[in-house]
């Protein structure tokens, strides 16, 4: 028996201290400013997605989740007040304990991870790993601390002074470093999109997309007068996209730059 052989094998091996995933659901992801999200809380993100995963799980008792780890970035508070809140709207009961994480980009991942090594451990049993975030609403100074110990500013240490380096730059450098260039980046996008695209007209993503019903603000000249709309698609993908479309685009970061509106995340 090959060394991948055994491997394989070890990881199915059922163990006591396995860790189940019962549900994995998520609302669409949608653009900031321009979305069908633009105007939707990061909390009321979350309290739909909770919400949704308690019915999709029925024969689990609630009360029997001990604890729930949400990631987010931006939040006012850091997201511990409204997401305790989602969770209780939810229908969470209180018996559940509740904390939020922030690792910037990868926040979510290790609010999942933290619950899965909890549950590992014989910490808790039952337990719920999220993320929530809204770029329209929460970007800005929360992205970029503004006030800051001169000590900081002035650190002798490049490395602390660098922690404020916008994310458009830290990508051109470690394009430059790793050596990926601007049409390795165009045709990676759009091979991105593409393959979305056929994802969603194949219907891959209904089964763990959550319908969001919300109000949206139609005219921003209007900021009280709101549409109720129901988004359960993603609307950041575009499926023209192609190598020569996205490299008739500019750098956004840098005159000679790799990163585009077009090839970045959104």
């Amino acid at each position: 028996m090959s060394a991948l052989q055994k491997g394989t094998r070890a990881i199915l091996q059922k163990s006591p201290n396995d860790v189940v995933f019962l549900s994995a659901l998520r609302t669409p992801v949608t653009r900031a400013k321009k979305g069908g999200l633009k105007d939707t809380y990061d909390h009321e993100l979350l309290a739909t997605v909770l919400r949704a995963t308690l019915a999709a799980t029925p024969n689990l008792d609630p009360s029997a989740i001990q604890d729930v780890h949400i990631g987010t970035v931006l939040s006012e508070l850091g997201g511990s007040k409204a997401g305790r809140m989602a969770s209780l709207h939810a229908g969470i009961p209180d018996t559940a304990a509740f904390q939020t994480v922030n690792r910037a980009c990868s926040s979510g991942l290790s609010a999942i991870t933290g619950v899965a090594h909890a549950i590992a451990t014989g910490t808790i049993d039952v337990g719920i790993g999220g993320g929530m975030e809204s770029m329209t609403r929460n970007y800005g100074s929360r992205a970029i601390p503004t006030q800051l110990w001169e000590g900081l500013k002035e650190s002798p240490n490049q490395d602390a002074r660098d922690c404020i380096m916008s994310m458009g730059i830290t990508a051109e450098n470690v394009a430059e470093r790793y050596g990926v260039n601007r049409a390795d980046q165009d045709a990676f996008a759009a091979r991105s999109h593409q393959k979305a695209a056929k994802a969603r007209k194949d219907g891959l993503f209904k089964g763990e997309i959550v319908p969001v019903t919300t109000k949206t603000v139609l005219d921003p000249e209007k900021p009280d007068v709101t549409e109720e709309v129901t988004i359960s698609e993603d609307d950041g993908i575009r499926p023209t996209s192609t190598p020569e479309s996205l490299a008739k685009m500019k750098p956004a970061f840098k005159p000679d730059g790799g990163s585009t509106a077009g090839n970045s995340s959104q």
